[in-house]
């Protein structure tokens, strides 16, 4: 589980993440928040952290690495929407957190074919799994 600094960081990103388009939707920032609790992360440091983003800090298990990258394909696509952009920016970020690149091109390949283009948690260990043994 990640520490308090670490639990920070990730929601850090994820709001400069969807913010990337200046602009954070209700329906983002609920979903934050949402992850937030998950993260057991009070409301105030949350909202401090949308005007106040900290430095990101790399995660070093790897699975808590898939399962943030797959809160990062869940915000992407929370609003039905998905641009070139985005996709790009995903990918970076995944290579940036230490995930092989085939299963990031394969998951961001995968995401046409499930509804609303939110590919399952199962799918998406499994695709990481491959590349990881």
């Amino acid at each position: 589980m990640p520490n308090k600094v670490e639990k920070l960081s990730l929601l850090s990103e994820m709001i400069a993440f969807a913010k990337a388009d200046k602009n954070l939707k209700r329906l983002e920032y609920n979903f934050l928040l949402g992850i937030s609790k998950q993260l057991n992360v009070s409301r105030e440091d949350f909202d401090y952290l949308i005007e106040h983003p900290i430095n990101y800090e790399n995660l070093k298990s790897h699975s808590e690495r898939i399962v943030q990258f797959h809160r990062l394909v869940l915000l992407t696509h929370i609003d039905k929407e998905r641009t070139r952009s985005e996709e790009v920016k995903l990918y970076n970020y995944g290579l940036r957190m230490g995930l092989n690149h085939e299963s990031i091109t394969k998951v961001l390949y995968l995401m046409d074919g499930f509804p609303n283009m939110m590919v399952p948690a199962e799918v998406l260990i499994d695709i990481f799994k491959v590349q990881y043994n």
